[in-house]
């Protein structure tokens, strides 16, 4: 059973170990060691990286019988080798899973709500509360974490056996059985836990909350920690600073600006759609004159320029006002918008047109028989055309 380094002191990086096994892998070869400071994905922790001797560690897991596997891109020699965690990684996970344990500590003596699962991803870790809860209680939450925080207390870490935990203030009743270690944030949280953890709250930095959503009858907590928070606070001032500089308003006056411009380009949007209305009316008749005859339908398959789903769509119920035709409109350039229509009088299913032309050239959409609409299509025109006026005239 590989002795887990980590556990005793998450701050070493580097280490001298004993390889007992080099497999073959997929990615390379599976190795395990006597001891190791790699951690592999466990309890919402994502594994380590790093190096082992002139191997590069890929993926660090977790084996039944114990040991610990790293995943590296090449074969390691058996015997003694040295490794070292890659330690910008490492540090990261260890200030987003203390602050997870100070956060979620938190909700618990700020708003009774227990943390259900923690995930942490690559740029936002998430935990799960078990009530539905308002803005103001996160952000007492959020508040009273970031409090411990700043107070800079010690994070211990102890091992207990289990019948020694049962008497002990543990936040959430843990799923191990047989000896536990315990990660202790000095008076505030104590949580069975095999994650990696700064040695002392302050550490952490800070904790950002960056949103949150209902979810499974609860809340859904998104949260940034340490430097994830500056990085997350140096893109949000980018993002402003474009901003500003492209409405040319003041940083408090952004919300006013954006409504603003929402509510013009709904009213551009609603004065095109009325004109695409009437032009629809006086173009249909240029293109009715075009049309092919096929059988018992006149036929009209165009790609026109500057007409948007809305007015390709009244542009063919304009054709097909009219008894007798079949139309097939299609946007210019590339992914293509394609509209399909037919007269009452005919017997044509424009649906499945529009099915028989997502199946060759892509795209998605659906529709009536009288009326199908959809739009991803690649195609050339030429291509395009002839396929529409096969499906057509079939």
């Amino acid at each position: 059973m590989t002795t887990r380094l980590y556990y005793t002191d998450p701050y070493q990086a580097r280490f001298s170990a004993h390889v007992t096994r080099c497999a073959p892998h997929a990615r390379g070869a599976l190795v395990t060691l006597d001891q190791t400071a790699f951690y592999p994905t466990s309890g919402g922790q994502p594994f380590d990286i790093g190096a082992l001797g002139e191997a590069r560690v890929l993926d660090v897991q977790d084996l039944e019988d114990g040991d610990v596997a790293h995943i590296v891109d090449r074969p390691v020699p058996l015997g003694p080798v040295a490794g070292e965690v890659d330690w910008a990684r490492r540090f990261d996970h260890m200030q987003q899973h203390t602050g997870q344990h100070v956060l979620s500590a938190a909700f618990v003596s700020t708003c009774q709500a227990r943390t259900e699962s923690f995930h942490m991803g690559a740029d936002v870790s998430t935990i799960d509360v078990s009530a539905t809860l308002a803005a103001e209680a996160i952000a007492r939450a959020a508040a009273e974490a970031n409090r411990v925080v700043w107070e800079d207390r010690p994070v211990h870490i102890r091992f207990a056996s289990a019948e020694d935990a049962a008497s002990m203030p543990l936040r959430k009743e843990p799923t191990r059985t047989g000896p536990l270690r315990l990660v202790d944030v000095e008076g505030f949280d104590l949580s069975a836990c095999g994650g990696t953890h700064v040695s002392r709250t302050g550490a952490i930095g800070v904790i950002a909350v960056s949103g949150w959503e209902r979810y499974k009858g609860g809340t859904r907590v998104s949260f940034v920690c340490g430097a994830r928070a500056l990085g997350a606070f140096d893109a949000m001032r980018d993002v402003q600073a474009s901003s500003i500089r492209l409405l040319s308003v003041h940083p408090r006056e952004l919300p006013e600006a954006i409504e603003r411009l929402q509510n013009e380009a709904r009213d551009l949007e609603r004065q095109v759609k009325s004109q695409q209305g009437r032009l629809a009316t006086f173009e249909a008749a240029p293109l009715r004159a075009r049309a092919g005859r096929a059988g018992d339908r006149m036929v009209v398959v165009e790609i026109l320029e500057g007409w948007d789903a809305d007015g390709l769509k009244q542009l063919a119920s304009a054709i097909t006002a009219e008894a007798g035709h079949a139309a097939a409109l299609a946007s210019a350039g590339d992914p293509r918008l394609l509209v399909v229509a037919r007269s009452a009088d005919v017997t044509l299913d424009a649906g499945a047109v529009l099915k028989q032309i997502v199946a060759e050239f892509g795209g998605r959409g659906g529709g009536r028989p009288e009326l199908a609409q959809g739009g991803g299509m690649h195609a050339s025109d030429e291509a395009l055309v002839e396929a529409l006026r096969n499906a057509l005239s079939a």
